[in-house]
């Protein structure tokens, strides 16, 4: 076997560039992208300094005194820290659980779905939600759904001779309520990747199952299942990797006094206590703690996925 000799950095570099130059049109089309990233995510990084500093914003972040891990001992020892963590944690978990499964069973189901006439206005439907505010999301459940006094739920359980029910100040209720806001509003919109992936599927795969004898239920467990893996724990550890940024808008509509010791989260604590109170340093220690879990749960999650179905995201 001939081996193939390691190109010198001068050579090497001279190669990317030549590839680079083949193909620029296509570092043109993504270069907004790259823009995009670089100044709003990668750049914004540097900033992650304030943790450790006493920051003030008419000395900035060169005059500020460094401070070590003052800010981190701060957060650990807040009365609500633990508290918040103990939210974040429960809604991730219910989060994964319940919002990851559904946009693949929708899937799942559409693609079962004959008439394409049907199934294009079933997938428009579920669709829409997502491009719809937290805001509106919001006051959906809130005051056509769950008041009261008016709301469809309250009004369905009157007529069955039910007591009606405060949902949005009941500790019981208000976590299973932001969750299902999430996946009634992304189902949907999360369910394309799924459906794309099962286009892909070789329907001679199909075929063969049927003449083989399999019914439908032994076709998406042998067939569509299995090549939908490598989608599915893609999709699974990315979710993982946002396992306590659930968003602020999302919980912050729901967010009220009454519910407060129930929903809220590492976000809405930034904002309450962290840019409302114009502590930056400590806003900035909050996301950073969450920053390392996320990274933290994404590296051993990607570590068992590669053990277990030797599939990752590196």
């Amino acid at each position: 076997m001939k081996v193939q000799k390691e190109l010198p950095p001068s050579k090497r570099s001279r190669s990317v560039i030549r590839q680079i130059y083949q193909h620029k049109t296509i570092y043109v089309m993504a270069l907004p992208a790259i823009l995009w990233y670089i100044i709003f995510k990668y750049i914004p990084l540097m900033g992650s300094v304030i943790a450790f500093q006493d920051y003030s914003i008419f000395k900035g972040i060169s005059g500020s005194a460094f401070v070590g891990f003052k800010n981190f001992r701060k957060l650990f020892a807040y009365p609500d820290f633990y508290n918040i963590l103990r939210n974040s944690v429960t809604i991730g978990l219910y989060d994964i659980l319940l919002s990851f499964p559904m946009p693949l069973i929708l899937a799942l189901s559409l693609n079962e779905v004959r008439s394409l006439k049907y199934k294009k206005g079933i997938q428009t439907i579920v669709y829409l939600p997502h491009f719809l505010s937290w805001v509106v999301v919001g006051s959906i459940f809130v005051n056509v759904l769950l008041s009261p006094d008016f709301g469809l739920i309250n009004r369905l359980l009157e007529i069955l001779g039910f007591e009606k029910v405060f949902f949005m100040a009941s500790s019981k209720y208000i976590r299973g309520i932001v969750i299902s806001s999430g996946v009634w509003r992304d189902m949907g919109y999360s369910a394309i990747v799924y459906i794309a992936a099962i286009t892909s599927i070789d329907p001679s795969l199909y075929e063969a199952a049927r003449i083989d004898g399999a019914n439908k239920f032994n076709q998406i467990r042998y067939i569509t299942l299995p090549s939908l893996t490598p989608v599915i724990v893609t999709m699974l550890l990315l979710k993982v990797g946002h396992f306590m940024d659930f968003g602020f808008e999302r919980i912050w509509v729901f967010l009220s006094g009454v519910n407060q010791e129930k929903i809220e989260i590492f976000d809405t604590f930034i904002y309450r206590v962290g840019l409302q109170g114009a502590q930056f340093s400590f806003s900035t220690t909050i996301g950073l703690f969450k920053a390392v879990v996320g990274l933290t749960l994404l590296l051993g999650s990607n570590y068992i996925s590669k053990r277990l179905v030797d599939k990752g995201l590196f």
